[in-house]
C-alpha cells in the first residue's frame, strides 16, 4: 500500500510539472487511474465438480462459494479485501445494452448495476440451485471480506465449472485470463489430468504465462502422491516450471476450526499461500513500477526537450540557428510519423488484412476437419439413437476448434503489435498488451443444431410396412396358384406375402437410414456454417478494435513528440529574440524546472529498474487463517 502511495504522489507530481500539455497529462491520468485499482486478479478454473469452490472458501476461511454435490456455480464470484464483510450483485442496467440476454457485438461495455445482498444469501444468486439458468441475468458477484491474505490486493475469482473443457464455457474461461495475473487450475485426485484439461491447459499457457495447478481432494484419494507424479509429467510436457500444490481444502477449513497449525500445515495450503503472495501479487506489484516508471520516463523526456532548447538557445545563441534546424528537422520527421502513408501505418493496415484472411482460412479449416469427422460417423451408422450424444460431441469439438482459432489470432495480433512498434522505431516506447477483445459470448447467436428423429419404429408401423410389402405377395401369388383351383389365400400365397413383406421392411429400414443420414449431414453443415458466419463476424470485429487500438496507440505518442518538438522550436526562436535583461531571469526558471524535471526522471528510472530487477518477497505464513 505504501508503493502504491508513493507512486500515485510521483505520478501527481509529473501531472503539475506537465502544466499546459494536455496529452502528457492525459497520459499520467490514465496512469493515475490504473494505480488507482491495485487489484490482483487470479481466477480459479477446471471442469465441473473438482473443488473450485471448496478451494477458495478454505484459502479466505469463509462460505463465499456455493458448495453442491450437482452443478454449484453458474456466475462468476469475485472475493476481495474490505471490511466490513459485504457482498453484491452486478447485473446489467436497464438501459444497457445486453440487459435483455443480447450479446453487445460492437465492443462496447454494457453498464452494470450494484446491487447489495445478504452475505449469507449470496448462494442464491450465484449457484445453479438458487438461480437455474441464471435467470437473474446476473452478470457477476463480488464479496468483500477482512482477510489478511487479500491485504496485498488479491482479489480470488471463482468460475463456473467449463463442464467437459471442450464446451462453450471455455471460451469464457480464456476470455478472462487476458484481464487476470494469474490462473489456478483445479483438478481433483480422482485421476490424472484428461485429454481436455491438457488442451485447455496448452491453450492458457498461450494466452497468459501465469498459470499455477492445484491438485484438490487429498484427504479424499490415498494414492494422491502417485496421481501428483502424473500431472507432473504432463505439466512438464506443456511448459517449463508449472507449479503443482497438492491440498485439502477439508483439512483447510478443520485447522481453522480447530486453530491447529499442525493440520494446516498437512493441508497443503501453506505453499500454495506462499505462491500467490510472494509470487503473483509481487509480480504485479513489479510490472506496475515498470509500468509507471515508463510513463514518467517518457513525459518527463518531452518535458525536458523543450526545456534544454530554449535553455540551450538563451546560453549559447551563436549556434541557435543551428539548433532550430536540427528541431525543424526532427520535427518533420515525427510529423511523417502521424501520417497515413508513414511505413507503420500501412503495416498495421495490411497486416489487419492479413490476419483476417488467415483467420477467416484458420477456422474454416478446423470446421471442415470436424465436418468431414462427422460425416465419417454418421455414415458407420444410424445418427437417430445417438444423436443427443453426437449433438454434444459436435458442439464440444467446434467449441475447441473456435478456442484454437481465438488463441491463434491473438498471438498473431501480438506478433503485428511488435512489427508496427519496430516500424515505428520507437525502442524505449513500452508495447501495451493487445489482445483479441474478449471472446465472451462468441458461439451465442449460434443457435444449437437441430434434432432429428431417433428412427425407431413402433410395432404398430413394422406391422403396417410388413403388410404393405406382403399384400402384393400374397395378392399375385394366389391369383398365380388360382389357376390350379387352390384359394387366393392359400399356404404359397402367405409364404410368398411373408418373404416380400419381410423384404419390404428391409428395404423400408434402409431407406429411412439413408434419409437419416442424409439429415444428419444436412443439420451438420447447417451447423458449422452458421459458426463460420457468426464467429467469423465476430473475430473480424475485434481484430478491428485491435487494429484502432494499435493504431490510436501510436498515433498519441507521434502527437505527443511532434508537439514537444513544436514547442521545442518555439522556445528556441523565442530565446533568441529575448533580451540581455529578462535572459538571465528566464534561465534561472528553465533551471529550476529542469532539476524538478530531471529528479523525476531519476525516480521513474529507477522504479523502471525495480521493475526489471527487484524483488520483494512477503514472508509466507503458516499460521492457521483467521476466521
Amino acid at each position: 500500500m505504501a508503493e502504491t502511495v508513493r507512486m500515485t504522489t510521483l505520478v501527481e507530481h509529473g501531472i503539475v510539472l506537465a502544466g499546459e500539455r494536455n496529452d502528457l497529462r492525459r497520459r499520467l491520468d490514465n496512469t493515475l487511474r490504473r494505480l488507482q485499482d491495485p487489484n490482483v486478479r487470479v481466477i480459479v478454473v477446471g471442469e465441473f465438480k473438482q473443488g473450485k469452490s471448496q478451494l477458495i472458501n478454505a484459502l479466505v476461511n469463509a462460505p463465499v462459494c456455493p458448495v453442491d454435490d450437482d452443478i454449484a456455480t453458474t456466475v462468476p464470484t469475485l472475493v476481495r479485501q474490505g471490511d466490513p464483510a459485504s457482498a453484491v450483485v452486478l447485473v446489467p442496467a436497464a438501459d444497457a445494452p445486453g440487459a435483455d440476454g443480447s450479446t453487445d457485438v460492437d465492443g462496447g461495455e454494457a453498464r452494470l448495476e450494484r446491487k447489495p445482498v445478504p452475505l449469507a444469501e449470496l448462494s442464491d444468486f450465484v449457484s445453479e440451485k438458487g438461480n437455474p439458468g441464471n435467470a437473474r441475468n446476473i452478470v457477476a458477484a463480488e464479496v468483500a471480506l477482512p482477510r489478511k491474505l487479500l491485504s496485498g490486493g488479491l482479489c480470488i475469482v471463482d468460475s463456473p465449472g467449463v463442464g467437459g473443457l471442450g464446451s462453450t464455457h471455455t471460451l469464457t474461461t480464456l476470455t478472462a485470463l487476458p484481464s487476470a495475473h494469474a490462473m489456478l487450475f483445479v483438478s481433483d485426485a480422482s485421476q490424472e489430468y484428461t485429454e481436455p484439461e491438457m488442451r485447455f491447459l496448452r491453450q492458457a499457457m498461450r494466452v497468459s504465462p501465469n498459470v499455477g495447478c492445484v491438485l484438490s481432494k487429498t484427504d479424499l484419494y490415498p494414492a494422491w502422491r502417485q496421481i501428483a507424479e502424473l500431472d507432473k509429467g504432463h505439466l512438464a510436457d506443456v511448459g517449463p516450471g508449472i507449479p503443482l500444490f497438492p491440498v485439502s481444502s477439508e483439512l483447510r477449513l478443520q485447522a481453522a476450526r480447530l486453530q491447529d497449525s499442525e493440520l494446516n500445515n498437512e493441508s497443503g495450503f501453506p505453499e500454495l499461500v506462499s505462491y500467490l503472495r510472494n509470487t503473483i501479487v509481487a509480480e504485479a506489484a513489479i510490472i506496475q513500477r515498470r509500468s509507471v516508471g515508463n510513463d514518467l520516463m517518457s513525459v518527463t523526456g518531452n518535458l525536458m526537450l523543450a526545456l534544454r532548447s530554449e535553455l540551450g538557445a538563451l546560453e549559447n545563441p551563436e549556434d541557435t540557428p543551428q539548433m532550430i534546424a536540427g528541431l525543424k528537422a526532427a520535427k518533420e520527421d515525427a510529423d511523417a510519423l502521424r501520417k497515413k502513408s508513414a511505413r507503420w501505418q500501412t503495416t498495421l493496415n495490411d497486416g489487419i488484412g492479413d490476419l483476417i484472411a488467415d483467420m477467416e482460412y484458420d477456422l474454416k479449416d478446423r470446421l471442415r476437419r470436424i465436418q468431414r469427422e462427422a460425416e465419417a460417423a454418421i455414415d458407420q451408422g444410424d445418427p437417430g439413437p445417438a444423436w443427443e450424444q453426437f449433438a454434444k460431441w459436435l458442439e464440444q469439438s467446434v467449441a475447441a476448434a473456435v478456442s484454437d482459432t481465438f488463441v491463434w489470432t491473438s498471438e498473431r495480433a501480438q506478433w503485428l503489435a511488435g512489427q508496427v512498434a519496430e516500424h515505428f522505431s520507437e525502442d524505449e516506447v513500452a508495447l501495451p498488451a493487445f489482445h483479441v477483445a474478449d471472446t465472451g459470448g462468441v458461439l451465442d447467436p449460434v443457435a444449437e443444431i437441430q434434432d432429428m428423429e431417433d428412427g425407431r419404429m413402433g410395432p404398430v408401423q413394422k406391422i403396417l410396412i410388413g403388410m404393405r410389402g406382403s399384400y402384393g405377395g400374397v395378392l399375385m401369388f394366389g391369383l398365380l396358384t388360382g389357376l390350379f383351383g387352390l384359394a387366393l389365400i392359400n399356404p404359397l400365397s402367405v409364404g410368398a406375402g411373408l418373404m416380400l413383406g419381410r423384404k419390404a421392411y428391409r428395404e423400408e429400414q434402409e431407406a429411412r437410414l439413408k434419409r437419416r443420414q442424409s439429415e444428419a449431414k444436412i443439420l451438420v453443415r447447417k451447423q458449422v456454417d452458421d459458426v463460420v458466419f457468426q464467429v467469423g463476424k465476430q473475430l473480424k470485429d475485434r481484430l478491428r478494435l485491435v487494429q484502432r487500438a494499435t493504431r490510436d496507440h501510436f498515433t498519441d505518442i507521434a502527437e505527443e513528440h511532434h508537439r514537444s518538438l513544436t514547442e521545442s522550436v518555439a522556445a528556441a526562436q523565442k530565446a533568441a529574440a529575448t533580451y540581455a535583461a529578462e535572459r538571465d531571469l528566464r534561465i534561472k526558471e528553465i533551471k529550476n524546472q529542469l532539476k524538478a524535471v530531471d529528479t523525476l526522471h531519476a525516480v521513474a528510472r529507477q522504479l523502471q529498474e525495480e521493475g526489471a530487477d527487484g524483488q520483494h518477497p512477503v514472508p509466507a505464513s503458516s499460521t492457521v487463517p483467521a476466521g
